[in-house]
């Protein structure tokens, strides 16, 4: 008897071990038998970062992956696949966030502008989870509209601090059967298990030594009070539903995902099993990024999902060592913030210091942000006062500053493409601005030649490379609708109208049957008592439309547009 037990024991690791699926429904000492066997993958050796085959920038950037700067190469020539995390929309989006978000807009708007590179960016909003739901209830509200609320003031606030939007937002609620799936495929892949309570944990010991790709280990992965884990490092990819929350079914019971696996379901779902560029604040490194790691590469059974990891440093207070957060109450909302400065002030702070570092928020640092614009305004004022012949001065040497537009434009060239380094690229911008300076000394009568056109060149550049860097030195005023409110009443709407429209067309249970072939005599049709409810989703359509507001039924779903407001199509 105990020789046939030892006998299953070994064919069943084995089985394991060649790639047996685990699936939902086995019984519970099996898939414990089956976790102690598939410890045996845990001596396998480290995979090191393989440096990409594809297109070479030209660029070199810091890797998280490897710690210290690699060559950025793309899979596709002048293509970069870039997904980033989003908000969790539960409250005000505060000045620590705004921070990450402006400092890699800064660098896409490099690498587009200046170096000529398509950035395909993706940004996940979760619009759900334990901080939605806990404060939906603490303000007795629905989940999915404190999370609309807050996503779209999340979106103003970008807009104001001149933020360009991804290619896409992408909702997790949205994507609940990619996540499924991908949750199912993982465990198929022998690296995740259920358990008796209907969760779903990453083994983290199925995938050995290469847990830790980030090699930042010292966190706490924050789900510790759990016990039905089977190790401390194995984190939730779907939890079971407790009472009171919103839930969605799955083979594993009523649950929602856990929070890492809704990062990797929704950049493999756009970009496929690899990805160019990762980014996100230094604090989402571990355990974030590093779950996202080890997910996608057991999901696509790859040995490198992500090519880059860039991560920005923390916004600091002045005088604290904590970075700026709502759990420690030491947050700037942006809203408050923009009432006393505005977006290019906030810009200019973002670039006198590297993206990779920790930055000090203070009324110093932000008047010094302050003092640096106003020395390029006055220079842009002053340039066009004397090209005007407003300004007279004694003349120029031409040649000397147009060597040093030359230099600089060479220089800020090269301090970008090491790293991203801002803070270079505006010292030498500030160095031709004080030299331009210098030749415009005011003269109460000017003797000579004048050199208007090395001032407009100058003044070209100096504009153009600070609107590759988001700032607006002509001060535009981009003219916007408030049409967040109305998008999400209209979504609702039109939700609304498709859940109504789908049970009226439920149709008749059983038509008719011809009593000789057995074949239904006409095709069925919905219940009489629900075509009111179609004709008023009809006419609810006709109404809207003449409004700007278009709604196209595709089958059971339905589509909206808001022509005239300039709003986004989607599906509902």
């Amino acid at each position: 008897m105990k020789m046939r037990l030892l006998m299953a024991l070994l064919t069943n690791a084995k089985l394991l071990n060649s790639g047996f699926k685990i699936r939902h429904g086995i019984h519970i000492a099996f898939t414990k038998t089956s976790l102690v066997s598939s410890r045996n993958v845990c001596t396998r050796t480290e995979r090191k970062w393989v440096k990409p085959v594809g297109y070479d920038t030209g660029i070199k950037t810091y890797n998280s992956l490897t710690k210290q700067k690699e060559p950025l190469v793309l899979a596709q020539e002048r293509i970069a696949t870039w997904y980033s995390c989003g908000p969790t929309v539960y409250d005000h989006a505060h000045l620590g966030h705004a921070c990450t978000y402006v400092r890699f807009d800064i660098l896409q708007r490099i690498l587009s502008r200046l170096f000529g590179i398509n950035v395909i960016h993706v940004m996940v909003i979760t619009d759900i989870d334990d901080k939605i739901i806990q404060r939906s209830l603490e303000e007795n509200i629905s989940p999915t509209i404190l999370a609309r609320m807050h996503e779209e003031e999340f979106k103003r606030d970008m807009q104001a601090l001149r933020v360009l939007p991804p290619a896409v937002y992408m909702r997790v609620t949205e994507n609940i059967s990619h996540i499924i799936a991908f949750i199912e495929r993982i465990i198929g892949n022998g690296h995740a298990y259920v358990t008796s309570q209907g969760n779903v944990y990453f083994d983290t010991c199925s995938i050995g030594s290469r847990y830790g790709k980030l090699g930042n280990l010292g966190g706490i992965v924050g789900e510790l009070v759990v016990q039905d884990k089977s190790d401390p490092r194995d984190f939730a990819l779907w939890k079971a539903s407790k009472s009171h929350e919103p839930h969605w079914e799955s083979p594993w019971g009523n649950g929602r995902p856990g929070w890492h696996i809704e990062c990797s379901t929704i950049a493999s779902s756009v970009f496929g099993s690899q990805l160019d560029i990762h980014s996100g604040g230094i604090d989402l490194a571990f355990p974030h990024h590093e779950n996202e790691i080890a997910q996608s590469e057991a999901y696509h059974q790859c040995e490198q999902w992500g090519n880059y990891f860039l991560h920005s440093g923390h916004l600091r207070l002045k005088g604290s060592v904590e970075k700026m957060s709502k759990s420690l109450k030491n947050y700037i909302s942006i809203k408050d913030f923009l009432v006393s400065y505005n977006a290019n002030e906030f810009r200019l702070f973002c670039l006198l210091t590297k993206y990779r570092s920790a930055i000090e928020y203070s009324d110093a640092s932000m008047n010094e942000a302050r003092s640096t614009l106003s020395t390029i305004s006055a220079f842009s004022h002053n340039a066009q006062a004397y090209m005007q012949g407003h300004l007279l001065c004694q003349p120029v040497e031409e040649g000397i500053l147009w060597k040093r537009l030359s230099a600089t434009q060479a220089s800020v060239q090269t301090a970008l493409a090491d790293d991203f380094d801002t803070p270079k690229a505006v010292d030498a911008i500030m160095s031709l601005i004080h030299h331009g300076n210098c030749q415009l000394q005011p003269a109460t009568k000017a003797d000579g030649p004048r050199s208007p056109a090395v001032f407009g060149a100058m003044l070209s550049y100096v504009r153009e490379i600070m609107d590759v860097f988001g700032v607006d030195l002509l001060d535009r005023k981009d003219v916007h609708d408030s049409s967040g409110v109305l998008n999400n009443v209209v979504e609702e709407l039109v939700l609304f109208r498709s859940e109504v429209r789908r049970f009226a067309l439920l149709v008749e249970d059983q038509a008719p049957l011809d009593p000789q072939t057995g074949t239904e005599i006409k095709k069925r049709h919905p219940r009489p008592d629900r075509v009111p409810l179609l004709k008023a989703c009809d006419a609810l359509r006709k109404n809207l439309a003449p409004l700007g507001v278009h709604i196209k039924d595709r089958g059971t779903n339905s589509m909206w547009e808001i022509t005239r407001m300039g709003g986004e199509t989607r599906k509902i």
